[in-house]
């Protein structure tokens, strides 16, 4: 996958942001406002299965939108994240720990009934700012 930056907001191209109509993140002042990413890598739910790899994976492709934008890993204040079973909570968590461990931003869990394509498992979205 690779994204793409017009001035204020980076798309990856991917199926959902042109079919829902929205920018995979929106660079605002020093921030940028990742949207919600999952595991889905050129169209394809990857790690069907493994919440753990999912979350990797999500963070992974927010970072890049975060890095597109001009700020860092460093600079990320807030990570949410979504979750369609209870189970999932420690296998993101660990994730977003080994992701953003240093850092130590503010973060919020959620679990849902579902997410869009029902071999999703987790969705997270961050912030990232530079005062």
């Amino acid at each position: 996958m690779s994204m793409e930056s017009t001035g204020m907001r980076v798309y990856s191209g991917g199926v959902w942001e042109e079919k829902y109509g929205y920018a995979r993140a929106v660079v605002v002042g020093g921030r940028v406002i990742v949207s919600g990413c999952t595991a889905t890598v050129d169209g394809e739910v990857r790690h069907v299965g493994d919440a753990y790899r999912q979350s990797r994976t999500a963070i992974e492709i927010a970072l890049e939108a975060v890095e597109i934008g001009g700020l860092t890993r460093q600079d990320v204040v807030m990570v949410r994240y979504y979750v369609v079973e209870h189970r999932h909570f420690d296998l993101a968590g660990k994730a977003i720990a080994e992701a953003f461990g240093d850092v130590r931003p503010a973060c919020t869990g959620v679990r849902v009934a579902g997410l869009v394509d029902p071999r999703m498992l987790i969705e997270i979205e961050i912030e990232a700012h530079r005062a």
